[in-house]
């Protein structure tokens, strides 16, 4: 593919396995899996499930920026989390970060994800 772009930035945790921080083809930004790690430490945000999903909006965003995007053009969001119950704070959280209209999305519950932690996002913008 002559038109796929790796996208990185420093203001996101650095990828930690064998895959990219986002792959842009054309107008489309595919996004990896985001966790709740804080860039500078790598280490996961301290506190509870509320400020592990701000961590991820957080990290979401800056790669959505140095793509080219903003969460403001994301198409798809796809929520993963280890507790389903969890759900009404992911909604009250998630209004602060995107305004209507809102990007298609799933949520599901997983058994478990990377690190321990709680909740992991991934993302589909369309530039």
């Amino acid at each position: 593919m002559s038109n796929r772009q790796i996208i990185s930035t420093n203001d996101a945790p650095a990828a930690i396995g064998t895959y990219s921080q986002a792959v842009k083809v054309g107008e489309t930004v595919y996004m990896s899996g985001q966790i709740p790690l804080v860039p500078d430490t790598m280490e996961v945000v301290a506190g509870g499930f509320a400020e592990q999903t701000h961590q991820v909006f957080k990290n979401l965003s800056a790669v959505a920026e140095a793509s080219g995007g903003s969460l403001a053009t994301v198409a798809k969001l796809n929520i993963f989390m280890t507790d389903l119950s969890q759900f009404a704070t992911v909604n009250e959280i998630m209004a602060q970060y995107f305004t209507a209209p809102y990007p298609a999305r799933a949520a599901v519950e997983v058994s478990a994800l990377p690190k321990g932690v709680m909740i992991e996002m991934d993302a589909i913008l369309a530039l």
